[in-house]
């Protein structure tokens, strides 16, 4: 578990600020891309339903804004492939090389689209957790919600997977109290860098944001 010790009041470092709504053009945007790239869902539709069958979406339930839930949806790029005793089998057993390309350059994010035209989520933000693991976060959870999820976010530059979920949990809440256009700007051209070139570490933007975590925050 990730939290504070102490009430989130009695932070007065995290207390976030409330962003003005810019959820708007980010719909108008949205709406236009999912007309643009009709072609690449097809794509990858057809990838899917080739490589891992039917269902060819994933859908399931995430906290959105003020922990409001919303159901999220993605490509699906793992079979249901499980062992002898019905665990399931790890990732990298389940993907194909093909599912593996879409989740590489984030192809499989493509139906996220929708929930941004809808509003339950931004083109930049956290990603979107299991609302068990915001419950989990206590008072930090809180203050993640105070911004919209979206598609890529600080965390997801900086090493994303590579990550310990309090590392991830330290730039989430970075981004949330440091939030302005020109960083959305920038995670937006570091996404499209991580796509091309791969997930690295950052080290200097996870330490400092781990020093920015209040005390008694347990870092795992």
């Amino acid at each position: 578990m990730i939290g504070l010790s102490n009430p989130m009041a009695r932070s007065p470092e995290l207390t976030a600020r409330v962003p003005i709504g810019r959820a708007m053009p980010s719909r108008i945007a949205a709406v236009v891309l999912l007309i643009l790239s009709l072609p690449l869902w097809m794509v990858a539709a057809a990838i899917v339903w080739a490589s891992v069958g039917r269902p060819l979406f994933f859908r399931q339930t995430r906290s959105g804004l003020a922990g409001r839930p919303f159901v999220i949806c993605k490509f699906r790029t793992m079979r249901e492939g499980r062992d002898a005793d019905g665990v399931l089998l790890p990732d990298a057993l389940r993907e194909t090389p093909a599912t593996r390309l879409m989740r590489a350059i984030r192809i499989d994010e493509l139906p996220q689209l929708v929930s941004i035209a809808k509003g339950d989520m931004a083109f930049i933000g956290p990603r979107p957790l299991l609302p068990a693991t915001i419950a989990d976060f206590g008072d930090l959870g809180r203050v993640r919600c105070t911004v919209r999820p979206g598609l890529s976010g600080w965390a997801q530059v900086n090493g994303n997977t590579r990550l310990t979920n309090g590392e991830k949990l330290a730039l989430d809440l970075w981004y949330v109290r440091n939030r302005n256009l020109w960083l959305d700007l920038q995670i937006l051209i570091l996404t499209v860098l991580v796509a091309l070139l791969g997930e690295r570490i950052d080290r200097r933007h996870v330490d400092h944001a781990l020093k920015a975590m209040p005390a008694g925050t347990v870092r795992s």
